[in-house]
């Protein structure tokens, strides 16, 4: 039997696969199942900043009034009401599986609802992901304005928690490496998970009308958080998972060898059910039998950046120093 222990966010995990945020993990059953199947942590749905407001403007609209004492009453109990359905599930979860259960936060600004965060480790949850969505598409807007979102959120949650955080982060960055940096020195981050895995456009010719990309990450999409994995997990000293493009159990090893200390899974899941879960885990057993590997922690990191070692590879971005001997 090998060793496939991982510790992430300080969380003892028997193996490294986590489910990542989903509507799998919005539903109390179906997160039995997959604590059943074997997973070592889940990640619950995402709590939205966007749905709450969402929810506020259609309570607003359905009550129209004038008074200022009357909205402030409908904003609170609409966002009283989505958090304590939150919780509920929190608490629920708890009882009926011993793997860790992280909460989660999807925000887009650091307004004052973010307080609610501190309600979620009363109700149990021994971890909590901020996934943090930022699409740098105001041209009146400097960068640096949208990496302070990051800092002003992490101030404020870190401020009303004490269990370890997690910062799930956009790709778009006109600084990745420095801004990963910056966050990791506050001392309040407990790791990053890369990358945020948005919502796809793309255009129906024949409607000639906006529609939806593939809800589903594909396995060649993997490029992208390898990458900065193994580039940021070999010169910052903090947590990382990976997430988006993982379909398989060799995707799991890239992941581990890359530097990641949790490998997020989703989109495999759906196409294949909690099953899928026994399958990629014997395929690391496997592939760690081959290579007389006894614990994932005996491999991991090896491809990591290194300053001392030639890993240009991770830096290169031209085709053609690499493909230049191709006719």
């Amino acid at each position: 039997m090998k060793d496939l222990t991982s510790t992430y966010l300080g969380l003892k995990l028997k193996n490294p696969l986590v489910v990542g945020s989903c509507g799998l993990t919005g539903a109390v059953a179906k997160i039995e199942e997959l604590a059943e199947a074997g997973v070592g942590a889940v990640v619950l749905k995402s709590l939205f900043e966007e749905q709450i407001e969402a929810e506020l403007q259609q309570n607003l609209d359905e009550y129209q009034t004038d008074y200022p004492d009357a909205y402030d009453y409908v904003r609170q109990y609409t966002r009283e009401t989505a958090v304590t359905e939150y919780l509920d599930m929190i608490a629920d979860v708890k009882k009926k599986i011993e793997i860790p259960v992280i909460a989660s936060l999807n925000c887009v600004t650091a307004d004052e609802w973010t307080s609610f965060a501190g309600k979620f480790e009363k109700a149990g949850a021994d971890a909590l992901e901020i996934n943090i969505s930022l699409l740098p598409s105001d041209q009146k807007k400097e960068c640096g304005a949208y990496e302070q979102i990051y800092f002003d959120v992490l101030k404020k949650v870190s401020s009303v928690v004490s269990v370890p955080i997690a910062l799930k982060m956009s790709s778009y960055s006109s600084s990745l490496a420095n801004l990963t940096s910056r966050l990791h020195w506050t001392g309040k981050v407990g790791g990053f998970v890369l990358f945020n895995r948005y919502y796809q456009p793309d255009i129906n010719i024949k409607t000639m009308e906006l529609s939806s990309a593939g809800i589903f990450s594909q396995p060649q999409d993997i490029a992208l958080p390898l990458r900065w994995i193994a580039l940021l997990s070999g010169m910052i000293e903090s947590d990382f998972a990976a997430s988006t493009g993982v379909h398989d159990a060799a995707g799991v090893v890239k992941m581990l060898l890359a530097g990641a200390t949790a490998v997020q899974v989703v989109s495999t899941l759906y196409e294949n059910g909690a099953d899928q879960v026994g399958t990629l885990l014997s395929g690391l057993e496997s592939w760690m039998e081959e290579k007389g590997f006894r614990a994932v922690d005996e491999f991991r990191g090896r491809l990591a950046y290194k300053f001392e070692d030639d890993q240009s590879a991770f830096e290169r971005i031209q085709f053609m120093k690499h493909y230049s001997g191709i006719a």
